[in-house]
């Protein structure tokens, strides 16, 4: 009798295990090894609205760079430029015109801008204007996050460190997909220039590398889609606690009026 239980589980198992492809939860599965591509992603559209600019000049000779990085009053549109290093370093905030205040120069416009760019442009008019004959402008982005939804181990807002970051990168620091999670249908809301675009990753398939989702960019939303069992498992749940819910409403009405038609008998005699 063991034996043939034993034996039906087994059956059982071997049946599940055969029905879950490793397709469907391999990366790339696709593409081929030992194989070398051009990158053909773009990671940044550039500087936009809200953005958070920590710069910062250096020189060979300090005190001519140092009017550049002083801590600067500046209206509240406009955010507030710290002196590098400092631990309550707030950058300056790229205002909805695409505009910031920066110190002597005064305003600039650096939307669409690279940060490569905005620190040429920056070094070629303290050049120009006279101001320091050998400066170095660092410019990198303060408040660069995503975030990341759905089934996921951990869902959570990212704050990334430095210029790019990949779907894969910000997955994994998500805790990965679970094992419930679609990695044919992973979903990027993008909100760039005042447009809303919607994209779509297929993580099975090589060709994510060249889809513009793949280097994920400032307040990007990921979204990952559980798969059909999970959602059918939610479904039933549902609708168990749903009929849970009926019958007990159910039967606390009619002890309602049991014990209502109860006292009534007692105290109408």
């Amino acid at each position: 009798m063991n034996t043939s239980r034993f034996l039906l589980i087994g059956v059982l198992l071997t049946l599940l295990l055969a029905g879950c492809s490793t397709k469907d939860i391999a990366y790339i599965h696709d593409a081929p090894r030992d194989s070398s591509e051009v990158l053909t992603g773009q990671f940044t559209k550039g500087i936009q609205p809200n953005d958070q600019l920590h710069i910062y000049v250096e020189s060979a000779t300090p005190e001519s760079a140092v009017q550049f990085n002083q801590e600067t009053n500046r209206t509240a549109d406009m955010g507030t430029a710290k002196v590098a290093g400092s631990s309550s370093n707030l950058g300056y905030l790229v205002n909805q015109d695409g505009d910031i205040v920066f110190p002597i120069l005064g305003r600039l416009h650096v939307a669409g801008m690279t940060h490569r760019e905005l620190a040429t442009m920056l070094e070629q008019r303290l050049i120009s204007e006279g101001y320091i004959t050998d400066p170095v402008v660092t410019v990198r982005l303060l408040n660069f996050k995503v975030s990341i939804l759905g089934d996921v181990s951990h869902p959570t807002q990212l704050h990334i460190d430095g210029e790019r970051v990949t779907i894969f990168e910000a997955l994994s620091m998500a805790g990965d997909l679970t094992i419930y999670g679609q990695r044919k249908n992973v979903t990027v809301v993008r909100e760039e220039n005042g447009v809303r675009t919607i994209g779509t990753l297929d993580l099975s398939s090589k060709e994510v590398f060249n889809s513009p989702y793949y280097y994920l960019h400032q307040n990007d939303m990921v979204y990952v889609e559980p798969n059909k069992k999970k959602k059918r498992d939610a479904n039933r749940d549902l609708t168990m606690l749903s009929v849970i819910s009926t019958v007990t409403s159910i039967a606390s009405l009619m002890v309602s009026i049991y014990y209502y038609s109860f006292l009534r008998d007692r105290y109408s005699k």
